[in-house]
């Protein structure tokens, strides 16, 4: 069964290349809507001074496992190792099951 698949992404930056991150992930979320993938929502932490805290966290989806792995082993993403390497020291991946959402009380 092909199911939409769900991460969340935690990013590290690495210090004083925001710029070359921004770049890499316009980059990338344009070779990923190629398969059908989105970055959902796009969260940041203000806190600089903590290596602990990720700079962003990204809800992404695509619509199926396939269209994930295909996006990865892709030459447009592959093109882009070197810019991600500069731009980012660390990233966490969790798939996820998206959940209904909460009755408002």
């Amino acid at each position: 069964m092909n199911a939409k698949i769900t991460l969340v992404v935690a990013l590290f930056v690495n210090p004083d290349r925001h710029a070359e991150f921004e770049s890499f992930e316009a980059r990338a979320a344009e070779i990923m809507s190629r398969f059908g993938g989105k970055i959902e929502r796009r969260i940041g932490f203000a806190n600089r001074d903590d290596a602990s805290v990720p700079d962003e966290v990204h809800v992404v989806t695509f619509p199926d496992l396939e269209s994930y792995n295909r996006y990865r082993e892709s030459p447009g993403i592959q093109a882009l190792a070197s810019q991600r390497a500069i731009a980012i020291r660390k990233t966490i991946v969790w798939r996820g099951v998206e959940l209904p959402a909460l009755p408002a009380s």
